[in-house]
């Protein structure tokens, strides 16, 4: 008998691609075939990515247009999503057509969120589908609420905020969630683009609300109130990005593994590690004043700095920055994150909060500094530092900056605080006991496999 083919979509960004490929390679440790799509864009970038050691057994990596032509920007998700949305359902409904004439045909399609109107093309070739969300259950808790959100006068019908309606709570014991954060006030400066993506995410709601799973890279405890409120929403993580060996994890930019080297010289919970994400962007000032901030705290840091990060600055460090830190400091393009976390000489994460990157420091019981940058990182702060109380946040100043000395001070405040580090090395306990055998993570990653066997 073959084995379940799953025909896995993510949404195409960097963020989506990388939590989705681990769950795959857990779909392929349990038996499962699974053919993996990505835009054609995004498709030359991971394999540009990968190293001479990397494999994807029985993951077999395609790709499709997205619609948009080769010099248009993939970071305006407004003009990105109306591009593919035309294209990709075609292209979805022949590559399963191809498969059928196969010995193993595809079977079931897994399918993040935001790619939600797919599961029109599988359903009418008769795939059953399940969804995946990479992000918070209370950030999908929230975009499947909307309308609530609409009758309670929180937003009008265009997803628009009403002034009076700030901060709101889905429910008792819910984080607050400031209203001007939701994601389509984050998605393009401009009203059209704005009420685009709200639409978008109204018209995805629909698939997903009679979707056979919704999975999610979340555990229990991280979470509880939220998943009390939908139970629909099922927590499987946290997953182990990057900690297979040898295994293509999905990154667009090569990961620069010699890091590790230089954190095994490293004392013991010394180093600052910095990363965030691959959409922040800073401007020249903000990243000089970071920079000697970081110089300031006297301590050895890791710091990811993306080519693109400062936009179109080639060198943007202070004058002399880098002959003062010396061999204290090492600064990378891109890193193997969930490696450098696990490392014992790591002490903190200075964080843009992104979902991936909150999963990957709590599950190894890491102290964050919150950065946040637009979107659902603003709600991940607030857990961090308000819920779970294992981080501190970075509050720019009346001129719209983050200072150094605020670095250096907020460091110090963290890596002091034993309470803090206590309530850390608790939630990695709780991580690891979710993926053990018996643990919630554990039994509805197992229901979930089941279900897709049948």
């Amino acid at each position: 008998m073959a084995p379940p083919h799953v025909l896995a979509v993510p949404f195409p960004a960097q963020g989506h691609v990388i939590p989705l490929m681990e769950l795959c390679h857990c779909l392929v440790e349990h038996g499962f075939k699974v053919t993996f799509v990505n835009t054609e864009f995004n498709h030359k970038r991971l394999l540009a990515a990968l190293s001479e050691e990397s494999t994807v057994d029985q993951i077999a990596l395609v790709s499709v247009p997205d619609g948009l032509g080769p010099g248009e920007d993939r970071n305006d998700l407004g003009r990105l999503t109306e591009a593919f949305t035309k294209v990709i359902p075609q292209c979805l409904e022949e590559l399963i057509e191809k498969s059928n004439e196969t010995e193993d045909p595809m079977t079931c399609m897994l399918v993040d969120v935001n790619m939600g109107w797919a599961r029109e093309a599988v359903r009418k070739k008769g795939l059953r589908s399940a969804f995946f969300w990479p992000a918070a259950a209370q950030s999908l808790a929230t975009l499947l609420s909307i309308p609530e959100l609409i009758s309670r006068g929180i937003i009008d019908a265009d997803g628009t905020t009403i002034s009076e309606h700030g901060r709101f709570q889905l429910g008792p014991g819910l984080p607050f969630i400031d209203a001007t954060q939701l994601t389509w006030n984050f998605c393009g400066g401009d009203g059209r683009t704005k009420k685009l993506i709200f639409n978008y995410i109204v018209n995805n709601n629909r698939a997903i609300d009679v979707a056979d799973f919704i999975i999610c890279n979340s555990f229990k405890e991280l979470e509880e109130p939220t998943f009390r409120y939908n139970p629909k929403i099922l927590p499987i993580g946290p997953l182990l990005t990057g900690l297979r060996p040898n295994r293509a994890l999905g990154n667009f930019w090569p990961e620069d593994a010699a890091c590790l080297s230089w954190l095994d010289e490293q004392q013991p919970g010394s180093v600052v590690y910095v990363a965030f994400g691959s959409f922040t962007i800073f401007d020249r000032s903000q990243f000089q004043e970071f920079a000697l901030g970081l110089e300031a705290t006297g301590r050895p840091f890791l710091w990811v700095v993306r080519p693109d990060l400062t936009g179109d600055s080639a060198d943007a460090y202070p004058d002399g920055f880098k002959e003062r830190v010396g061999d204290r400091g090492r600064i990378v393009a891109w890193a193997p994150q969930q490696k450098v976390l696990a490392h014992p000489s790591v002490a903190c994460f200075v964080s843009h909060c992104g979902w991936n990157s909150t999963m990957e420091g709590v599950r190894n019981g890491k102290l964050f500094l919150c950065w946040p940058y637009f979107t659902d990182q603003f709600l991940n702060q607030n857990y961090i530092c308000d819920d779970w109380k294992v981080g501190l946040r970075l509050t720019p100043d009346e001129s719209g900056i983050v200072k150094r000395e605020q670095v250096k001070s907020k460091v110090e405040e963290m890596l002091s605080n034993e309470e803090m580090r206590a309530r850390a090395s608790m939630l990695k306990e709780n991580a690891q006991q979710n993926l053990n055998e018996g643990g919630a993570s554990f039994e509805n990653l197992k229901t979930f496999m089941d279900a897709f066997r049948a």
